[in-house]
């Protein structure tokens, strides 16, 4: 064999072996680059044309001529609940769903938004967010049936903000929510949120905009609304936030005094605006739980030497009647940080988180509902897990709903009036805080065990690691409902969804000129 044919043989050998390991190559990152193409989100989009519609086995009703939607990619995916409005009857834009426009404000407040360097009552001083110039910002109260009126200007917070307002069932054009319901709130500009408080109840505010980011910095507050009937009783907000690590109750750093005499009954309103279960105990006299996430608990008897666990944007009334001898009683917020109630003495020393906590699933005594949920209209599943992919083209460890990563997630559709049943489910490995905008839901089981107890309602639910609930809830507030972890993190991480009525639409898209963001 010649020199010459040699070269050649090897120059021939050479272009084989290149292609083979072109097309290993190929083979291998192919699939990489489609998924990773396939995951970017475009740079302003609707919600309702993310994921996919379910129907829970309920009718198609004014979605059933709508066709096939444009998914984020702008391929025909068989998804995309936008396009219900193809053929629908009365469509209902989101900014139409209001509380009575002629009705005066019972309550009107103005929060100017600012970012800035502010002091904590203990002097530390924290580079944030503050309404009204303070952080938390000013408690809101009301009675049932009053009509709220808050007027927000935003003096100066980069990126624009919103009010969520957390666990109360508001008209949609109310809920605060960026780039579903509302633009953010851009620098200079301002909005008005009306919505009557027809439910009593502990309840709070935040921004969802960069919630994850803003929330964090201090645009927070509490909401208390009384009931018509007030009881004889002292009553104390205990709003839990931390900020830059720091626990505070109302923004003070260590114990909150109260002023209690003997024999008085006191109710505690404990909100956790953190992103974690936070145990909540009381020592120094036994307690009762009224209330949980602003409904009242039926049947509620004493504990003692049993912790409630308050979920990550969950509320908690615990109602004491101090001792006849004068000694105080302290609720513990998590840890030794906690309020302390007395007459003479605010002074009580900490102590150890009781073993045993109590559960919700069968305190109190049982109530019948104003629903079936044996017979619901729709089902759904909330099932949430974790799975290496690309988010907006960033590769992770990412968390799923229904096996699939976000923007392919479900759109929960519903007609108003109908029972729906839900059962969330976590294989992700971590707890994650449930929160349903715009609804509270019954708790009917928990791994399969049945409540027995009084009606459990929630608008924040625990979910631990291996757990599995059903829950149920009447859709009876039109509109489109985030329904979400309120971890914050988690849910920028795609830990999201919507609730969404049939013939409801919204003229809102995340990004675009706004740069809505509400995660």
């Amino acid at each position: 064999m010649t020199a010459g044919s040699m070269q050649r043989k090897g120059w021939s050998g050479g272009r084989v072996r290149l292609a083979v390991a072109g097309a290993a190559t190929l083979a291998v990152l192919g699939p990489l680059i489609w998924l990773w193409q396939d995951s970017l989100l475009p740079e302003t989009y609707a919600v309702t044309d993310m994921g996919h519609v379910d129907y829970g086995g309920g009718p198609r009703g004014a979605m059933e001529h709508a066709g096939e939607g444009v998914s984020a990619h702008g391929a025909h995916a068989g998804r995309g609940a936008s396009a219900q409005g193809a053929h629908a009857g009365a469509r209902r834009d989101v900014t139409r769903l209001v509380a009575d426009p002629g009705r005066r404000a019972d309550v009107a407040v103005t929060m100017v938004a600012r970012k800035q360097r502010f002091l904590l009552p203990s002097g530390r001083a924290f580079e944030g967010y503050t309404l009204n110039g303070q952080s938390p910002g000013p408690v809101i109260k009301a009675t049932k049936g009053q009509l709220v009126q808050v007027r927000l200007i935003n003096e100066s917070v980069p990126g624009g903000i919103t009010l969520h307002w957390h666990g109360v069932d508001v008209p949609n054009a109310a809920d605060g929510v960026a780039g579903v319901t509302q633009d953010a709130v851009g620098i200079g500009k301002e909005f008005t949120y009306r919505f009557v408080a027809d439910q009593a109840g502990t309840f709070w505010y935040h921004s969802h905009q960069m919630s994850h980011e803003q929330v964090r910095g201090g645009l927070l507050g509490a909401l208390v609304v009384a009931p018509v009937t007030r009881e004889k009783a002292t009553d104390v907000v205990a709003l839990v936030h931390l900020y830059n690590g720091v626990r505070t109750v109302n923004g003070r750093e260590g114990d909150v005094p109260v002023q209690a005499p003997p024999g008085a009954r006191v109710r505690v309103r404990v909100i956790n605006t953190e992103y974690g279960l936070m145990p909540t105990w009381v020592s120094g006299a036994p307690y009762r739980l009224v209330a949980v996430d602003g409904t009242e608990i039926n049947g509620a008897a004493h504990v003692q030497d049993k912790a409630v666990a308050v979920a990550a944007g969950g509320r908690a009334d615990f109602e004491v009647t101090m001792p006849a001898d004068g000694s105080p009683v302290r609720i513990h917020l998590g840890g030794p940080t906690g309020v302390v109630l007395g007459s003479t003495s605010h002074t009580l020393p900490p102590v150890p988180r009781p073993g045993p906590t109590l559960d919700l699933l069968t305190y109190g005594a049982p109530a019948p509902l104003a629903f079936d949920p044996g017979k619901p209209d729709r089902r759904f599943a909330y099932d949430m897990g974790r799975r290496p992919g690309f988010l907006d083209g960033v590769p992770g460890l990412w968390w799923t709903i229904n096996g699939h990563l976000y923007p392919d997630v479900p759109m929960f559709h519903v007609a108003e009036g109908d029972v729906v049943r839900m059962r969330i489910s976590n294989d992700s490995g971590e707890a994650h805080p449930m929160h349903l905008h715009g609804h509270h839901a019954v708790v009917l089981s928990r791994d399969g065990v049945a409540a027995s107890g009084s009606p459990w309602w929630v608008d924040s639910l625990e979910v631990a690691a291996g757990e599995s609930y059903e829950i149920a809830f009447v859709a009876d507030n039109p509109g489109i409902w985030m329904d979400h972890c309120h971890n914050l993190p988690h849910a920028s991480e795609g830990l999201t969804a919507h609730l969404m009525y049939e013939d409801v639409t919204t003229p809102f898209t995340v990004g675009g000129p706004a740069a809505n963001e509400p995660e």
